[in-house]
């Protein structure tokens, strides 16, 4: 029933994740609805008194999160405007359904402690390697650029897999990177720190020559073409994680904490915004929400009595 709107999606360029979303919520409004009205889903017989209904539905029965009701009222309108772009809808049910008011809630990102945690932790790592194990030491320091460039960039891990060589532009004294594969294919170019500088270079002197093989990052153990793979990456980031009691850690911690330095330091939210790729400054605020550890604190100094 849906197959149509997913090649809509595709063409429109929405991400994976947003199409994969939308066609697993659509189905469950579908059957809620044969099953509450006794009618055939389709597109017509809908009302905006069925939305609302299966807003209230998914809120107070089923019990979901605000979040899961409205990503589920995006999928209906989404769906239902494509309808009537394609005329088979006079007007969208679900335009003007007012979504859940969901409190503002800040991501996770690693305060100074744990940044410091985690870089003492792979540089004993690093070490271990070099003295005892030199045929591993290639790829902990491939891993080692992988993880600093995630926290001294903010790049998404698929970025940050698909940065080619000739994407760096790298000097002592200065250097950038450009980012093609962004969300949406948007093009955005990325100063590098000191840091960031030092662990691509360092990788870079001893990364091995892959004929036909541009990517920054290439496997070392295996005879795998193309890009290093996220799941690769995830689990770097993870081993890492674990040696600095950081059991939680994933690359969009990481860059979330690039993002939170950004902000703790001054930066605006449109400098923000720009070196991230957001194409709005809503979803770059979420940087200056207080933390539930934020909360915490200032609970914790008003002394009781």
């Amino acid at each position: 029933m849906f197959d149509e709107f997913a090649a809509y999606l595709e063409e429109k360029d929405q991400s994976p994740a947003t199409v994969r979303g939308y066609l697993s919520d659509l189905p469950i409004f579908a059957l809620w609805f044969e099953q509450t009205t006794g009618e055939q889903f389709s597109p017509q017989v809908v009302t905006p008194s069925d939305i609302r209904e299966f807003r209230q539905y998914g809120l107070l029965q089923k019990k979901n999160a605000g979040n899961t009701v409205n990503r589920r009222l995006s999928a209906l309108s989404a769906y239902f405007g494509f309808c009537v772009e394609k005329g088979a809808l006079e007007h969208n049910p679900a335009q003007g359904i007012r979504k859940v008011d969901v409190p503002a809630s800040s991501p996770r990102w690693l305060e100074k402690k744990e940044q410091y945690r985690l870089s003492r932790a792979i540089e004993q790592d690093l070490q271990l390697a070099l003295t005892r194990y030199p045929k591993r030491w290639m790829g902990r320091q491939r891993d080692f650029s992988i993880l600093a460039l995630l926290l001294h960039t903010g790049l998404r891990v698929s970025e940050a897999t698909h940065l080619e060589i000739a994407d760096l532009s790298i000097s002592e004294r200065k250097g950038s990177l450009l980012v093609r594969k962004g969300k949406g294919n948007k093009l955005r170019t990325v100063p590098l720190n000191m840091d960031a500088r030092k662990t691509l270079s360092a990788w870079l002197d001893i990364r091995p020559e892959t004929p036909g093989n541009d990517f920054v990052f290439v496997a070392l153990e295996s005879d795998a073409q193309g890009a290093l793979t996220s799941r690769t990456v995830q689990r770097s980031v993870a081993r890492y994680g674990k040696k600095a009691n950081l059991p939680d850690l994933t690359p969009h911690v990481l860059r979330h904490t690039f993002a939170k330095n950004l902000v703790d330091s001054g930066v605006s939210l449109e400098k923000v915004a720009a070196l991230l790729g957001h194409k709005s400054l809503d979803t770059t605020r979420i940087y200056i929400t207080p933390s539930l550890r934020d909360l915490e604190e200032a609970v914790a100094r008003v002394e009781s009595g």
